[in-house]
């Protein structure tokens, strides 16, 4: 009795310990400069305008100028905005002296790397080298570039970086490019991790599972696919079956159903604790289906994540799979 006693307090305790380690918050934070991509939209726009309201001073990057003007008419003056492509070098690096001019000598407390598309999800044997390249390009390439260049600023503000992944970086779930890239993410977030430490910068990996924004948005996902089938050869058709887009589009939008988070705000929660917590977290992950389905299946064998996965797919016409 006296060991179950002795383990329960125990428990307890780190179970104390860590609340109270994870709840605790940098002072003086408000007017600190943070740099958030991808803002037109989704979890990066709902960002913006959330650290915008807590006071601090938001350098917002966006792809279109609409997207910059509907930001900017929706937020107070202090936060400005700057439009990046992060596949284009030149714009990263008018982006970064933009940038430093604004912050100086203060440096740049917060880099959120939000900028992220989904990009055609098929089969790999319907897809050529460009379906994969742009996810890539964007994802993982781009995401390094403006991290390179924003490094000096934010080793000067001793600051934080968010990368924002996904839970395809732990488990590939489709064809195409978006999962090697969130894997590549993965990666790089890591090792620039214990690289920063040395200078007191904190790096941050943000596992986010099936969001409702415009980035996952299934009827724009099935119509790259359907063009995909539309133009391949005969033989791969028929390979397939003629009905293998339509049943398996069905399949996708039932599971999407079962698995999509509509709350965005609890992303946007976790950018707010990597960036104002004391002690932030390596990674977090995001949303019921993500903690509760893709994190277990990733850390399952191989043979019991195929089982499952290929389970909510329609087999090819001339499948061996049983």
């Amino acid at each position: 009795m006296f060991f179950y006693i002795l383990l329960f307090l125990s428990i307890s305790s780190l179970w104390w310990y860590w609340k109270t380690r994870d709840g605790g918050k940098v002072a003086n934070l408000n007017g600190k400069y943070i740099f958030i991509t991808g803002c037109d939209t989704g979890f990066g726009n709902m960002a913006a305008k959330t650290f915008d309201k807590k006071g601090f001073r938001v350098l917002a990057s966006c792809l279109t100028e609409t997207g910059a003007k509907e930001l900017q008419a929706a937020t107070s003056d202090q936060l400005q905005t700057v439009l990046l492509d992060v596949r284009d070098s030149n714009s990263v690096k008018k982006a970064a002296a933009w940038i430093k001019a604004k912050v100086q000598s203060e440096g740049l407390w917060g880099l959120v790397n939000n900028a992220g598309i989904m990009g055609p999800t098929a089969p790999t044997d319907w897809l050529d080298i460009e379906h994969f390249r742009e996810p890539i390009e964007v994802n993982l390439i781009g995401l390094i570039n403006v991290t390179i260049n924003m490094l000096p600023l934010i080793k000067l503000a001793k600051g934080r970086i968010v990368n924002v992944s996904s839970i395809g970086g732990r488990l590939a779930f489709c064809g195409g490019g978006y999962c090697p890239s969130k894997f590549g993410v993965e990666g790089f977030n890591d090792s620039l991790r214990r690289d920063m430490k040395a200078f007191g910068v904190k790096v941050s990996c943000i596992q986010p599972g099936l969001f409702k924004t415009p980035l996952t948005d299934l009827a724009k996902i099935l119509k790259e696919k359907e063009v995909i089938w539309n133009r391949l050869p005969p033989d791969t058709k028929k390979q397939y079956g003629e009905e293998y887009f339509q049943k398996e589009a069905a399949k996708k939008e039932k599971f999407s159903k079962a698995c999509l988070n509509t709350d965005i705000s609890l992303v946007v929660e976790c950018m707010e604790h990597a960036l104002t917590s004391l002690h932030p977290r390596a990674h977090y992950v995001v949303g019921q289906d993500a903690k509760w389905f893709w994190t277990p299946l990733s850390r399952m064998p191989a043979d019991v994540q195929d089982f499952l996965l290929l389970g909510n797919r329609e087999k090819p016409a001339v499948s061996h799979r049983k």
